[in-house]
């Protein structure tokens, strides 16, 4: 009889639209094949997101979750004694749909989505044998042949798919882990090399803590 009310409760404190802020740690990867096709073998390297969400009730346990988050992904690159860090920094919108359950004193919750971003910045770290480089990331779909070989080119627009799954307890705070799979190839055409092959695409999963409010 008493967990009746508890539960009613709970449900009534998350009726209404709500935010929150968050933030964490990713773990990225960029994915694809390079110049001649075969596989690129690159690994994990670590990020961040912080931003914001809001959380829309359209049904009985189930809402909308738009968000807008700063987001750092990448990759790491190891050729023979020379090793590369990729940094890409992008404005992201996730279009999360959200299933949360009252369990315990809070809720458990799943979510996934479609994602958006827009690549706003990014450096790459180059060292070993000798070498200890920084070079520029610019965002452009297209490298044409006059343009310079000292900046990495990637395109600005990304797209892709979120899942996640976590625990909300009723004073707000939350935990969430997170899978991302990037869907479009952010290798831009490049016109200063003939039969390119490449793609890329960022991958990565990462955990997230917030507060909602």
């Amino acid at each position: 009889m008493l967990s009746v009310p508890l539960a009613y409760a709970q449900n009534t404190d998350n009726a209404g639209v709500s935010f929150a802020v968050l933030g964490g740690v990713n773990l990225q990867n960029l994915n694809g094949k390079n110049t001649n096709g075969g596989k690129l073998e690159n690994k994990l390297i670590p990020g961040y997101h912080v931003g914001i969400n809001a959380q829309i009730p359209i049904a009985p346990e189930f809402y909308f979750q738009p968000g807008l988050l700063l987001t750092v992904k990448g990759a790491k690159s190891d050729v023979g004694e020379i090793s590369s860090k990729y940094h890409l920094t992008y404005l992201e919108l996730p279009l999360n749909f959200v299933y949360k359950a009252v369990l315990g004193n809070g809720y458990f919750m799943i979510g996934l989505g479609p994602y958006l971003a827009y690549g706003v910045g990014g450096k790459v770290n180059t060292e070993g044998g000798g070498i200890n480089l920084k070079t520029d990331v610019k965002f452009q779909k297209v490298v044409e042949v006059t343009d310079p070989f000292t900046v990495v080119y990637f395109k600005p627009f990304d797209a892709g798919g979120n899942i996640f799954v976590g625990y909300e307890w009723a004073g707000g705070l939350f935990f969430q882990l997170n899978s991302q799979l990037g869907l479009l190839n952010i290798n831009p055409e490049d016109r200063r090399i003939t039969d390119d092959r490449s793609t890329v695409k960022n991958t990565g999963f990462g955990l997230s803590l917030g507060y909602r409010f």
